[in-house]
């Protein structure tokens, strides 16, 4: 009964329920069912981070449990799925950051060469915050989403129509067009935003 009523409301119904029920189980299953919703996506997007199936189902579980637990602070600014793969993309950086560097104690230079030096990684980041800020400016959450996905994560067109859930027909593919055409018009002078 209660399974199959949840399955008919939308994320933002859910997400009432979820934080504002008056019975405590009510809550839990509300939020247990909207999370379940994403499960795969979460899954899809940690094991093309991390490459290994079964640290990707640890890190979809641990993502979701996270998810749970800070439900009652979501303020909804953003889209539910949004703030998901926020938390997602944190737990992989580092889950990722751990393998690379195990807590050991390792000796400053005998780390791989490949670590980027902090001026860079600096000069990236300053760059990657003025294209965030763009993004929020001119393009909807959709696109914002997809945009980050593709040019922030290389992540394949195909990939981000299934981890977005995109069900129009040209999938993620008109969506990053879309957003591209918005972009090229607010900044006529970038060569930024052609897709490879």
């Amino acid at each position: 009964g209660m399974r199959r009523r949840y399955a008919t409301l939308d994320d933002d119904a859910l997400l009432t329920l979820a934080r504002n029920a008056g019975d405590e189980g009510e809550r839990r299953q509300a939020a247990a069912a909207l999370l379940a919703r994403y499960h795969g996506r979460v899954y899809q997007w940690c094991a093309g981070q991390l490459g290994d199936p079964q640290r990707a189902e640890d890190a979809a579980q641990e993502v979701l449990l996270s998810a749970y637990r800070a439900l009652p602070g979501f303020d909804g600014r953003a889209r539910f799925g949004s703030w998901l793969f926020a938390i997602a993309r944190n737990r992989c950086l580092s889950e990722r950051r751990r393998r690379a560097f195990p807590r050991a104690e390792v000796e400053p230079d005998s780390r791989p060469a490949t670590t980027p030096d902090p001026e860079r990684e600096l000069i990236e980041r300053d760059a990657r915050d003025a294209l965030l800020r763009r993004l929020t400016r001119w393009l909807d959450p959709l696109e914002q989403e997809a945009v980050c996905l593709r040019y922030l994560e290389r992540m394949p067109v195909d990939a981000i129509t299934r981890v977005l859930d995109i069900t129009q027909s040209s999938g993620a593919r008109g969506v990053l067009q879309s957003a591209r055409r918005k972009l090229r018009r607010a900044y006529p002078d970038r060569e930024a935003f052609q897709d490879d």
